[in-house]
């Protein structure tokens, strides 16, 4: 069946030439090429919309440390030289391990009264002092000397060890490839089911990359007591294990592909 906007386009053409053949004294001239678009019948709007998520497993090869400070004494000020002084000495010990001035950096600082409640009164008993101390950018594999080594220096908390991995782009990167080549398979099969197949991709739309695998939190947690700390920091400077195991780095996708009849 002619597609009504040809049969429009022939007889425009019909009318100009009649109009030529009535009007012997006047030109007319006609176009090259007359172009005539095809309506279509629907079918080439037929699509399918996939979800696909893809996962790639990588060994963390960086860390994030936490240490904490705390000291204690009747008299703020005293309490506060000691605080610096054992900052100070953890600090040259990282620098002396071959930590960058730029991966390390203090947080936190806080002096607070300490009361005992006991009885009708409150009675001050003190002060203590705390201060965060981060250390970034630390390789996996010196981890384990390093929180023992600080500890001994003279930050005795561990408050957390986060895990990273330099290669997270790359990892996402092949995550979000083989997430299109599942699209392309589900979005195929469903196409074959139902007797089409698939052509173009018409859009893609990202999930969105938390980019939370750029810092894993890890198993790893220590927030005990000095003594403690230093007992262990004495015996063996590196008894602190580390294994970082793996982590994941997801992608989310979603496609949309055109669809024709087999």
């Amino acid at each position: 069946m002619m597609n009504w906007r040809t049969i429009g386009a022939a007889g425009a053409l019909a009318a100009c030439m009649m109009l030529s053949a009535c009007g012997a004294q006047e030109s007319v001239s006609f176009p090259d090429v007359i172009q005539v678009e095809n309506a279509g019948t629907g079918q080439d709007q037929r699509k399918v919309t996939i979800d696909a998520r893809e996962t790639v497993k990588v060994t963390p090869d960086m860390a994030q440390i936490v240490y904490r400070i705390v000291t204690e004494d009747k008299d703020p000020q005293t309490c506060q030289d000691k605080n610096g002084r054992q900052l100070d000495q953890a600090i040259q010990y990282l620098k002396g391990q071959g930590v960058q001035d730029n991966s390390i950096r203090t947080m936190d600082f806080s002096l607070d009264a300490q009361y005992d409640w006991s009885g009708n009164q409150r009675r001050l008993t003190g002060y203590m002092m705390t201060t965060r101390l981060e250390v970034t950018d630390v390789p996996v594999e010196q981890v384990g000397a390093l929180l023992s080594g600080a500890v001994a220096a003279g930050a005795n908390e561990i408050d957390s060890v986060s895990y990273f991995s330099s290669r997270y782009d790359e990892a996402y990167k092949e995550a979000l490839e083989k997430a299109m080549g599942m699209a392309r398979e589900k979005a195929e099969t469903l196409a074959h089911a139902g007797g089409c197949q698939v052509t173009d991709v018409l859009s893609i739309r990202e999930a969105g990359d938390s980019q939370a695998g750029r810092y894993v939190e890890s198993g790893i947690s220590r927030n005990s007591s000095y003594a403690a700390l230093k007992m262990e920091a004495a015996e063996d400077t590196a008894a602190v294990a580390v294994m970082p195991g793996e982590m994941q780095v997801s992608a989310d996708i979603e496609v949309e592909y055109l669809l024709l009849p087999q």
